[in-house]
């Protein structure tokens, strides 16, 4: 049997009446005019409302029956005739309503999802493995215990507060790069369009005007450099020992070179004829290419080396991996030294900046460092590389030829030489 499409009854049925209409077909109730009850012949029952719009009759629904009551369909059958009276299309305002929330829901990401995503997408250019490991594991401890699951449109400053204000003051630095890397994701999401607005993490103009400078809280701690005096009689205490660490170890010595770049290095990288290492800008922390000089005795050890046929790394692990940063530190450890493996360029920088008159742009480049003074960065375009060598042989040398440190408490003073 067919819907009615007859005209709507004129008697406005009771509640009860209503709930006992089980035969298929369009069933006015009365009520509000083209309020129906709507029953297939499976035997569902919904609420439609047949109302003219533009000249143009059409069906809306109101939703299921007795899910939804007879006083609820009565009142949003009101409410539609009302919108229509004031030239509205219920139909259409439904229908942007349904596009808005498809476009919110494709939009909905966690801040956990949008981190994983973003970690995902970055990870490739991180050089420093240690870099890569820490930023899942500082968000795993500090941010998703708190904002992990919250939608990412939805993180206020208040949920940065929650989670930086404790550690502030006691792990500055942790606290420092947590805020930094929610912010870098954050911003990820904004450009996704996943978040509007101000980014709630960013310090400039936000955090700075609530939490103290991170300089005032805590002074910036600096890798631990062995004294320039002593470092030339720890040389050859080194030279008398065994293994690719301790060869590692010499070359970030003789060439101020930082530790991964010495533990990462292959053979395709050396000239060893032309004496010249070229380590390429992925493995540079500053992205640029970098050409090391490097001194005869530098060219014997490495050529000491032997070279397998199994990997091209000059000193490989047991597993045939590149050595970890531990594995260099844990000589000295060994050898009792208080010092860290890239406090050797401040050693070297310290050296070369009091001992020696070479230009500060020379020694800079040697340790290649992104000069801070544009006007001389302008000038400065080469890699100063003929320059670079007399510093770098310099510093071999001195280091071949450790010198007793003086002693400055027996020596007289020239006022009372006779």
């Amino acid at each position: 049997m067919g819907y009615m499409m007859g005209r709507q009854k004129k008697e406005n049925l009771k509640p009860l009446a209503i709930s006992k209409i089980e035969r298929p077909g369009l069933h006015f109730v009365g009520h509000v005019s083209g309020l129906a009850l709507k029953v297939t012949k499976s035997g569902s029952r919904s609420w439609i409302l047949r109302i003219s719009i533009a000249g143009k009759r059409r069906d809306i629904g109101l939703g299921p029956f007795p899910a939804t009551p007879f006083q609820v369909a009565k009142e949003e059958a009101l409410n539609k005739h009302y919108e229509v009276r004031n030239g509205k299309n219920p139909i259409d305002e439904r229908k942007k309503a349904q596009v808005a929330l498809k476009v919110e829901e494709a939009s909905f990401i966690t801040f956990r999802e949008a981190a994983e995503q973003y970690i995902s997408k970055h990870k490739h250019g991180w050089k420093n493995e240690t870099h890569a490991k820490q930023w899942p594991s500082s968000l795993e401890k500090h941010a998703y215990p708190i904002i992990g699951n919250l939608n990412t449109k939805d993180i206020a400053l208040d949920h940065i507060l929650k989670i930086i204000e404790p550690i502030w003051i006691t792990r500055t630095e942790t606290a420092s790069r947590v805020r930094s890397r929610i912010e870098a994701i954050l911003d990820w999401a904004k450009v996704r369009g996943a978040r509007t607005g101000e980014n709630p993490a960013r310090w400039k103009g936000n955090l700075d005007t609530i939490l103290p400078a991170r300089g005032k809280v805590k002074k910036v701690k600096h890798h631990k450099a062995m004294d320039y005096d002593d470092i030339a009689l720890f040389v050859p205490e080194l030279a008398k020992r065994e293994g690719n660490s301790i060869r590692a170890l010499e070359l970030c010595i003789y060439t101020a070179c930082r530790s991964g770049e010495a533990r990462k290095a292959v053979w395709s990288e050396f000239d060893l004829e032309k004496g010249i290492w070229t380590i390429p800008a992925d493995r540079m922390k500053g992205g640029k290419e970098h050409r090391v000089p490097l001194h005869p005795k530098v060219i014997r050890i490495l050529k000491k080396q032997p070279r397998l046929n199994t990997t091209d790394l000059i000193f490989p692990s047991k597993n045939g991996t590149p050595l970890s940063s531990m594995a260099l530190l844990q000589i000295l450890r060994r050898m009792e030294k208080d010092c860290t493996v890239h406090g050797f360029r401040s050693t070297f920088r310290d050296w070369a900046g009091e001992t020696t008159a070479f230009p500060r742009e020379v020694i800079e480049h040697a340790l290649a460092h992104k000069l801070k003074d544009k006007t001389e960065a302008a000038y400065a375009r080469g890699d100063l590389f003929l320059k670079r060598q007399q510093v770098m042989n310099a510093w071999t040398e001195f280091l071949s030829n450790p010198q007793p440190k003086p002693d400055l408490e027996n020596i007289i003073p020239i006022s009372n030489v006779a």
